[in-house]
């Protein structure tokens, strides 16, 4: 069944309706259409535009359709052209002609306006949920690593010391942003299309803010013709998730690093790990190199619906169609990586003494050590170069600036004292930093502090 075959007088060539038909993806929220029309016809019927006889037939039909869809007693049948088509054709076979009072006053453009919007709505609150799990296991492992040392990196050397804390909660912060631009795509969304008809509206008495209400919507939208050649939401909606899975590349990047024999900072459980066919030593961090990988695919599609949308007139055009399968499949992979990536990341075990032994060997209190001199009235310029010449000693002693003794110290500068190895352990360096945002333990309370209230 078509909805549009009166003005026709020869069938679809096969080869149009196949490249023409979008059931075989837009079945995909039958639940978003059916609900839609549900509160497309009580509408109607508020508006005396339908009885309520008919209404009422029309909504049992469409329930018993919801019904077995979804008991698997009802399946989509791939030979109607789309999804609307499809329940319309299955209503009216069963209750006949009030079925055929269901399209009254909309039109197919915003009926699938309103589909891909109440499915998108969806998915943004289901996104966000996940990665609302994922900055609890994130809040968790910062409680409990306060004190877990570790180097911090720039240019991927070792630059200075920090917690496990701090390094986690730089990533609290990431998702926390990509919560707040999902909040921001909900807001500007929810708006309800259907009403708009094909682009001009309809001369029925339609009460759009009703059925706005019905459906959860803040309200109706504003221009019919932008309502149903709307789809900023969606490209907003694919940025955030490209910006989600850049962030979860990120930090995969970092697991895989870490993971590594060269850094053993951390231990991958076997439950997120395989092996390899030729090599029985080997535990690789699939998952982490797989969310890296599929990061491209998101970004695909991002791409994919600018380049799709930029060159279309006003109103609807079937170009637009394209802009289900790619978003289809950056949903299912950004919800996916969310998903493992946190199941992986609570069940991994840090190996904190490694990180530690680490932090200790690569220097990362030269800065400290340059700021004892400064306090001792040494210029900074010329304590930077003391310590390079003490760095240097260190590398050629194969020794930590812990290790070296006093008298190499004082032997380059006799501004040095035996509080030095005070000023430059591990736990001075991080703890003496405290201004908001530092890693110091009582900075790193304050903001553990926060971050707990956010999550309530």
């Amino acid at each position: 069944m078509k909805l549009w075959g009166g003005r026709f007088t020869k069938e679809t060539n096969q080869l149009v309706h196949n490249f023409n038909a979008s059931i075989s993806f837009d079945q995909r929220f039958y639940r978003q259409d059916i609900e839609g029309s549900m509160a497309h016809v009580t509408m109607l019927c508020k508006q005396d535009i339908l009885t309520e006889d008919e209404k009422d037939t029309i909504i049992a039909g469409l329930s018993g359709i919801l019904e077995e869809i979804e008991n698997g007693s009802l399946e989509i049948d791939g030979t109607y052209e789309d999804i609307h088509s499809f329940v319309e054709a299955h209503l009216i076979s069963r209750i006949g002609d009030a079925g055929k009072k269901l399209h009254t006053g909309r039109s197919r453009n915003d009926q699938v306006a309103l589909d891909m919007k109440l499915y998108t709505r969806n998915e943004v609150i289901e996104t966000k949920e996940l990665l609302k799990n994922l900055l609890s296991v994130l809040l968790r492992i910062m409680k409990e690593n306060t004190h877990t040392f570790m180097p911090g990196f720039t240019h991927l050397q070792k630059a200075q010391p920090i917690t496990l804390a701090h390094h986690m909660g730089a990533y609290f912060e990431m998702f926390k942003r990509d919560v707040s631009r999902l909040e921001d795509i909900y807001k500007r969304m929810n708006l309800s299309p259907i009403g708009s008809g094909a682009l001009a509206g309809t001369t029925y008495p339609l009460d759009r803010a009703y059925t706005a209400k019905l459906l959860a919507f803040d309200g109706p939208t504003l221009n019919s013709m932008d309502s149903v050649a709307d789809r900023d939401y969606l490209i907003e909606y694919l940025s955030a998730m490209a910006t989600i899975m850049m962030h979860l590349s990120r930090f995969s990047e970092e697991v895989i690093i870490w993971n590594s024999n060269e850094y053993q900072f951390v231990d991958i459980d076997d439950s997120y790990s395989t092996g390899s066919s030729i090599m029985p030593q080997k535990k690789n961090p699939d998952i982490a190199e797989l969310v890296r990988g599929k990061t491209g695919r998101v970004y695909g599609a991002l791409m994919s619906l600018l380049t799709t949308m930029k060159g279309i007139p006003l109103a609807y055009n079937k170009d637009m169609q394209e802009d289900k399968e790619l978003a289809f499949d950056a949903m299912d992979t950004t919800k996916g990586c969310i998903a493992l990536f946190t199941g992986m990341l609570d069940t991994m075990k840090f190996n904190k003494e490694t990180m530690e032994n680490s932090a200790k060997n690569g220097f990362t209190n030269a800065t400290d050590a340059a700021d004892y001199l400064v306090n001792h009235g040494v210029p900074f310029r010329d304590a930077h170069g003391i310590i390079g010449q003490l760095v240097l000693l260190c590398i050629d002693k194969n020794c930590s600036l812990d290790q070296l003794p006093l008298s190499e110290y004082q032997a380059v500068s006799s501004v040095f004292q035996e509080d030095i190895y005070e000023a430059i352990s591990l736990d001075t360096c991080v703890e003496k930093r405290n201004t908001i945002g530092a890693p110091g333990k009582q900075a790193m309370a304050e903001v553990i502090k926060i971050y707990e209230e956010y999550l309530k």
